[in-house]
């Protein structure tokens, strides 16, 4: 069994148990012949399920966000904003569900092709394999399973090991609502025991994943062999840049909102801060006094505006980060403390421009360093010399140089005058370079996790 524990006070709060290989082949052969009978269910009748789950979710509310704070050490802020969001994301892909409409080739198009029609079908893959990460494990549950299951595919649901106990109560719900058990699964155990057993399984069909680089990496090797298709988001090192003729109190209200949400535990939150030098001193200042009333507390209170990471070994990384940057230069001006799972909200200045996390380093925690740049060209330079590219944002006045950033920035995302910590369920979600693989929300994730099928009616003029 594992035992999962509150990082904000160390208390066990549920247990789970491992999963074996065997145990695993089982629930996907299970999952295999449950889909074969659940694509023939009329996608009204799926919608209808995901609505009563809907009701259900209301019902239980108040369980799921205790639940979700305990296991994760979110504050209760956070974990309100992360319920609603069910609500959201479910209508939504119901309603997308429901206008996957089949497209007609028609005939005359080309010579020799007068005559035939083609039209074009959407089928769903078969088994989805839907690896869930620790820092939003509602959102992403919903991002993943919704639209693989309204689009008829049956689910395989493996969350992290440190705070899975959300989302198997989510599960249960589904089963509550009209979901068959097969239809939708959830399996337990660490990534490193169990992942191979799901990822290599011929009758997985895609594996969908949000979690490292590094992870992301091995899960892709493995689907390699099998030709499994593959969705992945994964990291991000994301740029923050403030040209001179920017707004800065606004610049200074996003870098800090952006940044220490959900104690910084975010791939698409700002995590290198590009200050234009004229404006430097006066952003260093007003982002220091926010960042500095940014309330630590019981999760409970509704003033506690910061939480714990998942895990002290969590926190004891980022505390080892911040001493490589400060060893390489940056001078931390707030905060650079650890307790226990907590870390304290720390700015560190003067970061130079050649230090690992200015780079290829990617922070998982409330850390914000700061450099300053001259130019327009040596901004871009740094902010695209990553191997990271999930998202960017510009902070300007000037419309025709926003473009200009926008072109040359090497991301999957570009925020004007916001912070790249930016995700609606409609927009395609998704990076370049070794942040990802395809994308997510309701624009495109249907397009992951269903494939087309040409029926040709030859000759039926």
């Amino acid at each position: 069994m594992i035992k999962v524990t509150n990082p904000y006070n160390g208390e066990i709060v549920g247990e789970v148990e491992e999963y074996t290989d065997s145990m695993i082949g089982e629930v996907v052969d299970r999952a295999y012949e449950a889909q074969k009978e659940w694509k023939k269910v009329p996608v009204y009748k799926r919608v209808d399920s995901s609505l009563r789950f809907l009701e259900l979710v209301k019902e239980h509310r108040e369980e799921l966000k205790a639940l979700l704070s305990s296991e994760s050490g979110k504050n209760y802020s956070e974990v309100e904003i992360e319920m609603n969001n069910i609500f959201t994301s479910w209508r939504a892909f119901g309603e997308k569900a429901k206008h996957l409409y089949d497209e007609v080739i028609p005939a005359g198009l080309e010579a020799g092709h007068d005559r035939n029609v083609v039209i074009t079908k959407r089928e769903p893959v078969g088994v989805v394999a839907a690896i869930i990460p620790f820092n939003f494990p509602t959102n992403l549950f919903n991002q993943k399973v919704a639209p693989s299951l309204l689009a008829g595919n049956t689910v395989i649901v493996k969350p992290a090991s440190a705070n899975p106990l959300t989302v198997i109560r989510l599960v249960e719900l589904l089963h509550e609502a009209g979901f068959p058990e097969d239809v939708i699964s959830v399996v337990t155990g660490s990534g490193s025991k169990i992942g191979k057993a799901i990822c290599t399984n011929e009758k997985v069909a895609l594996i969908s994943l949000t979690g490292s680089t590094e992870v992301g990496v091995q899960v892709a090797k493995m689907a390699a062999e099998g030709l499994k298709e593959t969705a992945l988001e994964l990291g991000g090192n994301d740029a923050f840049v403030v040209l001179k003729d920017a707004d800065l109190e606004l610049a200074i209200s996003e870098a800090a909102g952006g940044r220490f949400f959900n104690a910084g535990q975010i791939c698409c939150a700002p995590k290198r801060f590009l200050i234009h030098s004229s404006l430097y001193e006066d952003f260093i200042a007003g982002v220091t006094e926010r960042v500095s009333k940014i309330k630590r507390g019981e999760l409970s209170d509704p003033d506690t505006k910061i939480g714990t990471l998942i895990s002290e070994n969590a926190a004891k990384t980022v505390e080892e980060q911040i001493n490589k940057t400060v060893s390489e230069g940056g001078k931390v001006i707030l905060g650079g403390n650890r307790d226990g799972a907590f870390i304290e909200p720390t700015i560190i200045r003067d970061v130079p421009h050649n230090a690992a996390i200015m780079h290829d380093m990617e922070v998982f925690g409330p850390v914000m360093p700061i450099t300053s740049f001259e130019t327009e060209e040596e901004a871009l330079q740094l902010a695209n010399d990553s191997i990271y590219g999930l998202g960017a944002s510009v902070f300007t006045k000037d419309m025709k140089t926003a473009m200009r950033f926008t072109e040359a920035f090497e991301s999957g995302s570009v925020v004007i005058n916001g912070s790249s910590y930016f995700r609606s369920f409609e927009m395609p979600f998704g990076g370049a370079k070794m942040s990802g693989i395809g994308a997510e929300g309701v624009y495109s994730t249907f397009d992951e996790v269903t494939r087309r099928k040409c029926v040709v009616l030859k000759g039926i003029l």
